[in-house]
C-alpha cells in the first residue's frame, strides 16, 4: 500500500494541473497627448521640427486578458515613436502588482509626429532639446488610465484571432541590405515586404469591445516638416475603426517594421500622393479596412492557459556562441538617415569609407574605445553610445513573452528588419511547437534600442545597419534570448533577471524656457476672433477661423478639446466635431513676444447634416502673476447648405 501511495503521488506531481478554462477581458483607452506648441518633436531628429497644434490628438489603447486562475497579461499600443525605459519604470510603479517586467508590455506605433523629450538618456533629448516634464506626465498618467480602465471592464468574454494579408501598405525601403539575406529568407518575403496582418477580437457576452492589430509600415506618412501632432497612418486607422463602432477600442500595434516604409514611391522616399495628410489617410484607411475584414471573420477563439515570461538583459555584452554584442554604438552611415527622413549629405548608405569630418567629431563628442569599435565591426563607429558614463542610450533591455492560449507574442525594445524579425518568430517557435499555433513578433516594446538587422544586412552598412546598436551579433542575441524566455515558459520554470534598467533623473533637464506670458494684441481679448467664416459652405470644404489666444501648453486640455465645431440643434448648440476627430485641425502660431493666434480648421465631413454651425476655441492665459485662467472664444454661425 506504501509504494502504491508513493506512486501515485509521484504521478500527481508530474501531472500538469489542468488548464484554467474561460477568459476575463478588458478594454480601455487614455488621453496621452503632449506639449502641442515649441516642444521637439520625436522620429525625425530635426531640432527645428517643434509642435505647433495638433492634426490629431495621441491615445493609449490596452488590452487585458486574464484566465480563471487570476494570470493576467496586458498589452498597451501607445501613439508615440517609441516607449522609453523611463516610462515603462514609471508606469510598473503606478501600477504595482500584479504587473510586472513580465506581464505588462507597452509598445509604440511609431509615429513620428509627436513631442518628444519623455527619457532620461541623452541621445534620444538631444534633438528635442532636452527632458520635457508635461509631455513625460501625460504620457504616463495616459497609459495608467488606460490600463485601469481595462481592469474596471473586467468581465467574462473571449478572444479570437484572425491572420491575412494587406498589400499596398509598404514598401522595403532598404533593398540593398534585404538582397544581402540568404535566397531562403528572402523567398519568404516576395516583393520584400511582409504583408501579414494578425488581428485579435476582443468581446464580452459576445459584444466586439476590442480590435488589436498587427502589421508592419512605418509612421512616417506625415513629413519631417509637418509640425502638427499626428498619430500618423495608424492612428488614423484606428479612428476610422473606431467611428464605424460605437464603444468599440481599436489600435494598430507594429511588428517588424524596421525597413518596411509607408512611402510607396522611389523606394519608400515620397509617399503615394504628394500630399502628407492625403498619404496619412491612405495608408490608415487601407489598415483599417481589411483589419475589420479580418475582425468581422474571426472564429478562432484562443482558448488555454494565459502564461508570461519577461526578464532585463544586458545587450552590451550578450555571448552568443563563440560572437558577443557590444556596448551600443552608431555607426558613421546612420547620419544618412532612412528614405523616408535623410539627414545630411555628408555620408551615403552603405559607404564603407570613414568620414574624417564625422571620425572627429565622433571622438570629440562621444569618445569610443578602440575594443568597441573592433567589436562593431564592419560599423565604422560615429557616436559610442554605450560607452559613456551614463551611457547615452540604453544596454539592459527587457524582453518578454506572452502567452494567450494557442498564440504567442514576442516583445523587444527594437525595430527589427523583417528578415530580422522572421528568425525570431522561427526560434520562438522552435521551442513552443506543440503548445502554440500563432507567432506575432511586437517591436517598440518597453524601451528603445534602434535598429535589429540581420549579419548578413549590418555587413552592407544601410541606415538600419548603422542604427543596430550591440553590433553584428545583435539579432542572434535576441532569438536566443527570446527562445530561452520560450523554453522556460514551456517548461514552467522562472526567467529571473541579473540586471535592472538605471534611472538617471540628472538626464531630466530641458533648455528650453516654458510659457513666459500671454497677451493679447492692442485692442483685443483672448478669445477674439480674428479671421470668421464665411456665410455658408458645402461638404468637403475647409471651414478657417482664427482667434486670438494663449500658450496651448499652460492646459494640454487631457481628455477635453481645444475646439468644437457645434451644430444649433432647436435653441440649443450640439458638439458635433473637437480636436479628437481627423478632420479638424488646431494650429498655433507665435505672431511676437506674448500675443499667439490659433487658427483652426474643419473640413466638412461628406455626411454632415445641413443645418446652422459655429466653431469654438477653448484656450488658457498665463497673466503677470503666473497665474492660468481660460477662455473661450466663438465664431459667428454659418450654414451647411448641400
Amino acid at each position: 500500500m506504501r509504494l502504491l501511495s508513493v506512486l501515485l503521488s509521484a504521478v500527481l506531481v508530474l501531472t500538469p494541473a489542468p488548464a484554467a478554462e474561460g477568459y476575463e477581458v478588458g478594454v480601455g483607452i487614455g488621453d496621452i497627448t503632449g506639449s502641442p506648441a515649441e516642444v521637439g518633436m520625436l522620429g525625425y531628429a530635426d531640432p527645428a521640427q517643434t509642435t505647433a497644434g495638433l492634426a490629431s490628438r495621441q491615445w493609449a489603447r490596452a488590452f487585458l486578458v486574464q484566465d480563471a486562475g487570476g494570470r493576467r497579461v496586458a498589452f498597451v499600443s501607445a501613439e508615440v515613436d517609441f516607449i522609453t525605459q523611463a516610462v515603462h519604470t514609471e508606469v510598473l510603479r503606478r501600477l504595482g502588482p500584479p504587473y510586472d517586467v513580465s506581464n505588462l508590455v507597452l509598445t509604440a506605433t511609431h509615429t513620428h509626429s509627436g513631442p518628444g523629450g519623455f527619457d532620461e538618456h541623452i541621445l534620444y533629448n538631444l534633438t528635442t532639446l532636452g527632458f520635457e516634464a508635461q509631455t513625460f506626465e501625460a504620457l504616463v498618467a495616459g497609459i495608467v488610465r488606460a490600463v485601469e480602465e481595462a481592469e474596471a471592464g473586467l468581465a467574462p468574454g473571449t478572444v479570437k484571432i484572425a491572420e491575412g494579408t494587406l498589400t499596398g501598405a509598404n514598401v522595403n525601403r532598404s533593398l540593398p541590405a534585404f538582397e544581402a539575406n540568404p535566397a531562403a529568407d528572402r523567398a519568404k518575403f516576395p516583393g520584400a515586404v511582409d504583408t501579414r496582418m494578425s488581428v485579435l477580437r476582443f468581446e464580452r457576452g459576445g459584444v466586439p469591445v476590442g480590435l488589436l492589430s498587427f502589421f508592419a509600415t512605418h509612421g512616417t506618412s506625415m513629413r519631417p516638416d509637418n509640425h502638427l501632432i499626428s498619430a500618423d497612418n495608424k492612428g488614423y486607422a484606428a479612428h476610422v475603426v473606431e467611428s464605424r463602432h460605437d464603444g468599440l477600442v481599436a489600435a494598430f500595434a507594429q511588428t517588424n517594421a524596421g525597413d518596411m516604409s509607408p512611402n510607396l514611391r522611389n523606394g519608400g522616399a515620397q509617399g503615394p500622393t504628394d500630399d502628407q495628410f492625403e498619404n496619412t489617410r491612405i495608408i490608415g484607411q487601407l489598415q483599417a479596412d481589411r483589419a475589420e475584414e479580418l475582425f468581422d471573420g474571426a472564429t478562432e477563439e484562443l482558448t488555454g492557459p494565459i502564461d508570461a515570461r519577461g526578464r532585463y538583459v544586458d545587450f552590451s555584452d550578450v555571448a552568443v556562441g563563440e560572437h558577443h554584442t557590444c556596448p551600443g554604438a552608431l555607426g558613421q552611415n546612420f547620419t544618412a538617415g532612412a528614405e523616408d527622413g535623410p539627414g545630411p549629405d555628408i555620408v551615403d548608405e552603405g559607404d564603407l569609407t570613414t568620414n574624417p569630418l564625422l571620425l572627429v567629431a565622433g571622438i570629440v563628442v562621444n569618445p569610443t574605445p578602440p575594443a568597441v569599435r573592433a567589436c562593431q565591426a564592419p560599423k565604422d563607429v560615429f557616436l559610442g553610445s554605450g560607452s559613456q558614463h551614463p551611457p547615452w542610450t540604453p544596454q539592459i533591455m527587457t524582453l518578454q513573452l506572452l502567452r494567450i492560449g494557442q498564440l504567442a507574442i514576442s516583445t523587444a525594445p527594437g525595430e527589427f528588419t523583417i528578415v530580422a524579425g522572421q528568425r525570431v518568430r522561427e526560434a520562438v517557435d522552435a521551442q513552443l511547437a506543440g503548445v502554440t499555433t500563432h507567432q506575432i513578433l511586437a517591436g517598440y516594446a518597453n524601451a528603445y534600442a534602434g535598429y535589429v538587422t540581420t549579419p548578413e544586412e549590418y555587413d552592407r552598412q544601410h541606415y538600419e545597419g548603422a542604427a543596430t546598436h550591440f553590433g553584428r551579433y545583435t539579432g542572434p542575441a535576441y532569438e536566443q534570448e527570446l527562445a530561452r524566455l520560450a523554453a522556460a515558459l514551456r517548461a514552467g520554470e522562472p526567467t529571473p533577471s541579473t540586471a535592472g534598467p538605471a534611472s538617471y533623473p540628472q538626464n531630466r533637464i530641458s533648455v528650453r524656457p516654458g510659457v513666459v506670458l500671454d497677451t493679447p494684441p492692442l485692442g483685443k481679448s483672448f478669445g477674439s476672433v480674428l479671421v470668421e467664416p464665411a456665410a455658408s459652405y458645402r461638404p468637403g470644404a475647409a471651414v478657417e477661423v482664427a482667434f486670438v489666444t494663449g500658450h496651448p501648453n499652460n492646459n494640454l486640455h487631457t481628455e477635453g478639446t481645444y475646439l468644437e465645431v457645434q451644430r444649433l440643434d432647436g435653441d440649443a448648440w450640439t458638439t458635433v466635431a473637437t480636436d479628437s476627430d481627423w478632420q479638424a485641425t488646431y494650429e498655433w502660431k507665435r505672431e511676437y513676444l506674448g500675443v499667439s493666434t490659433a487658427t483652426i480648421t474643419w473640413t466638412v465631413p461628406g455626411d454632415a447634416r445641413a443645418g446652422t454651425y459655429r466653431i469654438m476655441h477653448r484656450g488658457d492665459a498665463k497673466g503677470v502673476t503666473g497665474a492660468i485662467k481660460p477662455f473661450t472664444g466663438t465664431s459667428r454661425p454659418f450654414t451647411i447648405i448641400r
